[in-house]
Parts: C-alpha cells; sequence; structure tokens
C-alpha cells in the first residue's frame, strides 16, 4: 500500500520524525493540562456547569475551542482564543495604524514587533476575560460549597492566583503553539485549536450512538446515514479550502545588458487566487457579532417588549433557529468580502508582479493589474462566501431534517469542522514537503497537491 510506504519514508527522515514526535509531545502536555482543575474548586461538584457547556449552544461552542477546559474550570480554560483575538485586533488595526503598517513593511524585523505587540495584548485580554470567567461560575451551577478557598475565608487569594494561573496557562499555550509552529510540523496554534475540538468529538458521537441505539427501530441505519452525511461535508469543505482560480502569468526573459525581454516562449507560471481566501475568519466575526441581539434584547429598554422578546428568544444561544442562521450567514458573507479585501493585496501582487518581469498576456503591468486581479477576486469570493456560508449553517439543517443531537451536529460544519480540514491539509502538506526534498512519494496521489477551481 502507498500509504504504508508513505509512512514508513516518513519515520526514516530522521529530522521529520524529531519534529512528529515533538509535535505530538507538546500537544500532549497541553491536552493534559487541560484536565487539571484550578486550585481551590473540587472538581467532584462541577456537573452541572458542564453540562451548561453542553447542548449545541454557543457555550459548547466555545468549550469546544478549549478541548473541554472551560468546562472543568481548568487551568488552561480560557483555551488560545484570547492569542487569536488578540491577533485578529491587531491585524484590523494593522489597515488604521501607520505604525503598525510601518512594522509589516519592514520583513522579518517588523514581523517580530508585531509579534511581541500580540502577545502583550495577549495578555491584557486575558486579564479581562479571567475575572469575568470566574465571576461567571457561579451562575453557570458551580455551588458555592465548591470553592473551597472561598469556604475557608480565603477569597481574595482564590481570586488572585486564578487568575493569575488562568493568564499564565493561556500564555503557557501561546509558548506551546510557537514551539510546535518552530521546531514541529504544521501550525502551533492551529492544531491546539484543532486538538481541542478534536477531543470533544468521541463523547459527542457517543452520546448521539447511544440515543440512536436506545430508538425503537432504525437506529443503526441513522448512524450510517449520518456518517455519510458528515464524509460528503468533509468532502465539501476540502473542497472550500482546496479551490483556487489561476491566472496565468507570463514571465520576460532577462537578457545579457540586465534588462528584460518580452518573450512569449518563456516561463509560464500561475498566481493561485482562493476561492476562500478568508478562511475561517468570516465565521468567527460574524459569531462574535451574533452575541450582540441576544444582549440588546435582554437590556431593561427593551426586555419587556415583544421585539426584546424576539430577539432574546431568536439570539440568545438558540444557534440552530431559523433567525440566527439567516442573519449570521448574511454577516459571514459581508465578512467574507471585507476580509478578503484586507487580506489580499492586489496592488502589491501587481507590484511585485511588475518588477520581478511578470505580466497576465492581455494586461498591461501595474494598475490595469491591479483592477484586473480585484475583478477576479470579486467574481471568485462571491460563490466561496455562499459556499462558506452554507456549511457554516448546515449543523442548522442536520438537526432540523434528521433530529441530529446538538453536540454531535456541531461537528457537521461551521468553524470546528473547517478548522480541522484546513489544519490537517497544512500539516499534510508540510509533510509532503519534507518527502518530496529527500526525493520520496508525497502522501498526496501525484506528490504534489494539486488545487483547481
Amino acid at each position: 500500500m502507498k500509504i504504508i510506504e508513505a509512512i514508513k519514508s516518513v519515520w526514516r527522515i530522521t529530522e521529520l520524525r524529531d519534529r512528529i514526535i515533538l509535535t505530538l509531545g507538546l500537544l500532549l502536555v497541553y491536552r493534559f493540562g487541560a484536565q487539571i482543575t484550578l486550585p481551590g474548586i473540587d472538581s467532584t461538584q462541577l456537573t452541572e456547569l458542564a453540562g451548561n457547556f453542553e447542548g449545541g449552544g454557543i457555550g459548547s461552542i466555545l468549550n469546544m475551542f478549549t478541548g473541554g477546559a472551560l468546562a472543568k474550570a481548568s487551568v488552561f480554560a480560557l483555551g488560545i482564543m484570547p492569542y487569536i483575538s488578540a491577533s485578529i485586533v491587531v491585524q484590523l488595526m494593522g489597515i488604521a495604524i501607520p505604525y503598525l503598517q510601518k512594522l509589516q513593511k519592514e520583513g522579518a524585523s517588523g514581523q517580530k514587533k508585531i509579534t511581541q505587540i500580540t502577545r502583550w495584548l495577549t495578555i491584557a485580554i486575558c486579564l479581562v476575560q479571567s475575572p469575568a470567567y470566574l465571576g461567571s461560575l457561579s451562575s453557570l451551577g458551580v455551588p458555592d460549597t465548591a470553592f473551597l478557598l472561598v469556604q475557608q475565608g480565603h477569597g481574595t487569594a482564590f481570586y488572585f492566583s486564578s487568575v493569575i494561573l488562568l493568564v499564565t496557562g493561556c500564555v503557557f499555550a501561546m509558548w506551546l503553539g510557537e514551539k510546535i509552529t518552530d521546531r514541529g510540523i504544521g501550525n502551533g496554534i492551529s492544531l491546539l485549536i484543532m486538538v481541542g475540538i478534536i477531543a470533544t468529538l468521541p463523547q459527542a458521537f457517543l452520546q448521539e450512538y447511544v440515543a440512536r441505539v436506545n430508538e425503537s427501530n432504525g437506529g443503526l441505519i441513522m448512524i450510517l446515514i449520518e456518517l455519510v452525511i458528515w464524509f460528503i461535508i468533509i468532502l465539501a469543505s476540502v473542497m472550500l479550502v482546496m479551490a483556487v482560480r489561476k491566472i496565468a502569468v507570463q514571465y520576460a526573459r532577462r537578457n545579457q545588458s540586465g534588462g528584460f525581454e518580452k518573450n512569449v516562449f518563456g516561463a509560464r507560471q500561475f498566481i493561485p487566487l482562493k476561492l476562500n481566501a478568508s478562511g475561517v475568519m468570516p465565521i468567527i466575526f460574524a459569531q462574535a457579532i451574533m452575541f450582540v441581539p441576544g444582549l440588546i434584547g435582554g437590556t431593561n429598554m427593551l426586555k419587556d417588549t415583544g421585539f426584546g422578546q424576539f430577539l432574546v428568544a431568536e439570539f440568545g444561544g438558540n444557534i440552530f433557529g431559523f433567525w440566527y442562521n439567516l442573519v449570521f450567514a448574511l454577516l459571514i458573507i459581508v465578512f467574507t468580502y471585507f476580509y478578503t479585501a484586507i487580506t489580499v493585496p492586489t496592488n502589491k501582487i501587481a507590484d511585485d508582479l511588475k518588477r520581478s518581469g511578470g505580466f497576465i498576456p492581455g494586461i498591461r503591468p501595474g494598475t490595469e493589474t491591479s483592477e484586473y486581479l480585484d475583478k477576479i477576486m470579486s467574481q471568485i469570493t462571491l460563490p466561496g462566501s455562499i459556499f462558506l456560508a452554507l456549511i457554516a449553517i448546515f449543523p442548522a439543517f442536520i438537526v432540523k431534517l434528521i433530529s441530529v443531537q446538538q453536540n454531535w451536529a456541531i461537528f457537521f460544519g461551521g468553524t470546528s469542522l473547517l478548522i480541522m480540514v484546513g489544519v490537517a491539509i497544512d500539516t499534510m502538506q508540510q509533510v509532503n514537503s519534507y518527502l518530496l526534498n529527500k526525493h520520496y512519494d508525497g502522501l498526496m496521489k501525484t506528490g504534489k497537491n494539486r488545487p483547481a477551481f
């Protein structure tokens, strides 16, 4: 079997083998830390807390990203999400703040400073989220008797030490992710999120399996149908992640005097413009906005009105409702255009192409090339954004159509599935590159990735 030979090839390459072992070891450390409850909390009394993070609501999504640490009041309860939030904020601020724009143009040294700013902003976000999380534990079902240090009269010491531990846990998780990126295989931060998502998958599937088996008839058939649908939606997600529009580029041949000479028989290459250049970021942005209507509906001004009650009922955690998913899908389409516009610098691509002696056949270098690339991006972003929105809201369809349990339905689309697919493809590409550089057959069928649109 070719896949077995590829695995043997991986093991033969000492550097690649060491990187994989290091990656697995650091991921194991992260998962071990997610099981450690904050000192001063009785872990045996957290049953109701765990129950409040189940049921397929927004809480269950947040808990899934931390690998269940949020529901266990773990030292890793905040997970890596504060770092993700800080990265998004810094990236968006880079559009409006000249200092950050200057750093982005300075290459490696500028990127190092941006990384440092992101780290400090991560700590600041943790200092806000940690007390908020600790303060919400009681309202989420943790009984007063579970706070052992508070019961003993050491409340200040408990909250102070817990905030330090939560901040340290997030910073340590961030360090693990960076070490995986530098010395392991794959993107460390993305792998930490993916491992957290995968950690909750077996329990969700087991609950669905038990519920189906207990049905009067057809339970096992429904499980098979669900697995087939899940496999199909995974294939669709792979297509979305891999699909690109190839723009043919012709390069001029350098002559002996050092100038460029146009040559129609020169090297022809392609600019791969992704169908979904924004990844999962539009879904993350949209989910952040979807908290707002429920909060507005719960204000003193609106909570007793029909409109306020509608907002609370439809947007206050009911992620499988019609209005929630309709607004959610529209926001994803809007944010896909927005994020693509700020992450795909068509002007810079056109300038780099012109400096390297390249040109798109039939298009003048410079401004005309930039306008052409921008037009193509606008055309392919529309179907990409609609496809992304459909995958994001597909869990709602699967719940309504075949009554899948909500915890299991989350894995049929949305951020969780796209993250798993995207990270798996990225990691496989890196492993594939190592194999090809060592003259082994890659993991892919042809030894390279062949995205198409």
